[in-house]
């Protein structure tokens, strides 16, 4: 059962950057799409950014585009979200998600993938 791991999260003051981490140990995610996802308190879980098997199809969230950078580096079995010029309205619990197919759906839609995370939390405040 493939498991994945988020790392990055923490406090950062509105205008900072945060990187985020997923990784799956002892599996290689070179044939899924990756999904990050967010939650904010008494909100519904919704897709940030999505990159496909290939890095041929990354797709973002309108809140996030020109903001956020999805990517993965294959030899480290990792993807990446970049996260620039955070708002407090970024604020919440993120998590990243695997597709066995390995294609990334423009609506970055959370019943498309197959295995998530427990999540990172992230806190933009002064």
């Amino acid at each position: 059962q493939l498991q994945l791991v988020e790392s990055g999260g923490g406090l950062v003051q509105p205008g900072g950057s945060l990187r985020l981490a997923c990784a799956a140990p002892g599996f290689s995610l070179d044939y899924y799409a990756i999904g990050w996802f967010r939650q904010a308190p008494g909100k519904e879980r919704e897709g940030v950014a999505c990159i496909s098997s290939s890095s041929g199809s990354r797709n973002y969230a309108d809140s996030v585009k020109g903001r956020f950078t999805i990517s993965r580096d294959n030899a480290k079995n990792t993807v990446y979200l970049q996260m620039n010029s955070l708002k407090p309205e970024d604020t919440a619990v993120y998590y990243c998600a695997a597709e066995r197919l390995g294609d990334c759906p423009r609506s970055i839609p959370i019943a498309h993938y197959d295995y998530w995370g427990q999540g990172t939390q992230v806190t933009v405040s002064s």
